[in-house]
């Protein structure tokens, strides 16, 4: 043979050899992440939190569907075991078995991660044999913890004794586990994007209301602080949702409750200051509501634009007069 076709020869070979391990997983994502699936065992309710130093992983990662369960698929995704996942819960099997049935028939199985919660609280997890150092996951009851690509291989033990110690709603204690990772190094490469998800326990068939949480933030240095803030913000949103709610019903006193409580929780946010002003107003206390207008009307002048359209929409109820202080206020 010639040394210039052996050559050849070889360079093929090594190309072909060194291509071939990638060829399963080169177009899917890459997700290197800590994640948490779990279920309240008081509501029923079940939950995803996830943080990874990639773009935008809860896009990728995070699956659920009320009354049926919740999915992870992180390390080299395959992102159909997602709705796969799920689908197959909804033909009756158990977390065990459709990860059984999912990993059996990946050829990507070494380098796959993947964790269920089902509507039972039976849970289920696997990590690849090549998934990248530190990896691993603890299933428990109701829950499963799992990471690859970390720091310290005590990351997901941490994620679970946080989970199991915290008290309060789901969403509260998953960020939790989040923060435990966090602490322990978490991923090797740092925070890039985190999400939470929260699905009924049992389905309504509205979607609207079947989805509790949903949120995401796709691209932060401090990934998990960001996320539990984010948090924090919607639970005050629920406050104002509940308020809105309450005014459409004719509560005025629970109303302001509502209000008050959102307010208390983000003190500068002028939106919550405006409806618990707008609030007191309705129920008989003017006065009490002008030093919150005064404020409001210095943060942002189109508030005071907005004041007078109230009126004709019945969600503010003065005099012309009366309409006439409020708008003074902040001048």
């Amino acid at each position: 043979m010639k040394p210039q076709v052996f050559v050849m020869l070889l360079i093929c070979g090594l190309i072909s050899i060194s291509s071939f391990p990638q060829s399963f997983y080169s177009d899917e994502p890459l997700a290197h992440t800590y994640s948490i699936v779990a279920r309240d065992t008081i509501t029923g309710d079940m939950g995803v939190a996830v943080q990874s130093n990639w773009f935008s992983v809860g896009s990728i990662v995070s699956w659920g569907e009320a009354g049926v369960g919740v999915v992870v698929t992180q390390s080299f995704v395959n992102v159909s075991f997602g709705p796969r996942g799920l689908e197959l819960l909804k033909s009756g099997l158990t977390a065990q078995q459709v990860i059984d049935s999912l990993i059996a028939a990946d050829e990507g199985r070494d380098v796959r991660q993947l964790a269920i919660v089902d509507a039972k609280g039976n849970a289920a997890a696997y990590t690849g044999k090549n998934c990248i150092p530190e990896a691993g996951h603890i299933a428990g009851n109701n829950f499963s913890v799992q990471a690859n690509l970390m720091l310290n291989n005590t990351v997901w033990k941490a994620m679970a004794a946080a989970f199991q110690r915290t008290k309060g709603p789901l969403a509260e204690r998953m960020i939790a586990a989040l923060e435990a990772a966090q602490n322990e190094g978490g991923d090797i490469r740092g925070q890039q994007s985190a999400a939470i998800l929260v699905v009924n326990g049992t389905s309504t068939g509205k979607i609207w209301e079947d989805r509790i949480i949903d949120l995401r933030v796709e691209d932060h240095p401090n990934a998990v602080e960001e996320i539990k803030r984010v948090l924090k913000v919607y639970r005050a949103y629920e406050h104002m949702n509940n308020g809105d709610l309450a005014v459409e019903h004719g509560d005025m006193e629970l109303a302001m409750k509502e209000y008050s409580a959102a307010e208390n929780m983000f003190p500068e946010n002028a939106e919550m200051k405006y409806w618990h002003a707008v609030t007191l107003i309705n129920i008989g206390k003017f006065d009490e509501s002008l030093p919150l207008f005064h404020q409001v009307f210095k943060a942002n002048e189109n508030w005071r634009i907005l004041t007078p359209r109230l009126i004709s929409a019945g969600l503010l109820n003065v005099n012309a007069k009366q309409l006439e202080t409020i708008l003074s206020q902040g001048e």
